[in-house]
């Protein structure tokens, strides 16, 4: 198989590689060539594997590698929530134009690659006369309320109807927030989601811009990248014609979170973490799920962490053993 990757040098497109290249084989093919497509150069461990292809430019001007034909195809590429909301021609940029290229050009290649999308509970939002569910299901109506999730579903839309034309075999995954990931803040919303365990952990200060009593659904990175490649993997039948799907998530608290720290890491790491409102991200959190189930990952054998203490240890685990968490990740325990 041919497999292309895009934000293939990205923390998720990293362990994602790393995950295939491991497996050897994806739906029972050989894996035989993995191109990992991104703005920045990919790992050196991933560069350093003669299966892998690597890229380093914008998707919008890499329209005849996208259509030199893939058997499958992962799309993580995306700018991050915050920075859509600030800057609404990036988001539209490199969210909206770029699929519609990446998309484009696989239809111009003649193969109709299979085709996984890493969408966003973003989607999901209060609208007028109906606020948000406790839990939004595969069924609940997707209401977005901000640039990121109307960019997804939009996303969403164009998947289905390639598929529908049988330019693809399509699906969305719609990724709850992934935590813990290693390094430095980015420009998403829900980055505070790692910094007050990430910090914490390394010995830095954290701070939380949005109340202890704010609910939301996580998902561990090992947990999200073997719930994509499970997608990738199921039958179009037993997709059946709803080619969106949440994945497995735990919601928790940010007090819970908080509270798991402590029970992992002691009370030291946790005094770490102090709260400090800041209107920006509150008012974007405040239209985000609170919570999430998944009936139909759960269908296909998926399965979410244990709970959030699992993630924490699992963050701990990856900073001994994962490439690519700095040296001094653990130097607050």
């Amino acid at each position: 198989m041919r497999i292309l990757v895009t934000g293939g040098a990205g923390f998720l497109g990293a362990r994602l590689a790393r995950a295939l290249l491991g497996r050897g084989a994806l739906g029972g093919q050989p894996i035989k060539e993995l191109v990992l497509v991104d703005l920045f150069p990919a790992p050196g461990d991933l560069q350093a594997d003669a299966r892998v292809r690597t890229h380093a430019a914008p998707l919008l001007e890499q329209g005849d590698l996208l259509a030199s034909g893939f058997d499958g195809v992962f799309h993580l590429a995306s700018a991050v929530s915050g920075e859509c909301e600030l800057d609404f021609d990036l988001g539209l940029r490199s969210n909206l134009d770029s699929t519609r290229l990446l998309l484009d050009s696989i239809r111009r290649s003649g193969k109709a690659s299979r085709f996984v999308f890493a969408s966003s509970v973003a989607v999901f939002g209060p609208y007028a006369g109906q606020p948000m569910p406790a839990l939004v299901t595969d069924t609940t109506l997707p209401s977005p309320q901000t640039s990121y999730g109307t960019q997804k579903l939009l996303i969403e839309y164009l998947i289905a109807d390639y598929t529908r034309k049988g330019f693809i075999d399509g699906r969305s995954a719609r990724l709850m927030t992934v935590t813990v990931r290693p390094g430095k803040p980015n420009g998403a919303a829900s980055s505070f989601f790692s910094g007050i365990i990430r910090e914490p952990l390394a010995g830095v200060e954290s701070v939380c811009p949005v109340d202890a009593s704010v609910s939301h659904p996580v998902s561990s990175p090992g947990t999200t990248i073997n719930s994509l490649i499970a997608v990738f993997e199921a039958n179009a039948s037993t997709l059946g014609n709803r080619l969106a799907l949440n994945l497995p998530s735990v919601t928790v608290t940010v007090q819970q979170m908080l509270a798991a720290l402590e029970k992992v890491a002691g009370a030291k790491v946790r005094a770490r973490v102090r709260f400090e409102r800041e209107e920006r991200i509150a008012a974007i959190v405040s239209n985000w799920a609170r919570g999430a189930s998944s009936e139909r990952a759960l269908q296909l054998g998926l399965r979410p962490d244990a709970s959030f203490e699992d993630i924490v240890r699992q963050y701990i685990e990856d900073c001994r053993r994962q490439p690519g968490y700095p040296e001094n990740a653990l130097q607050g325990l």
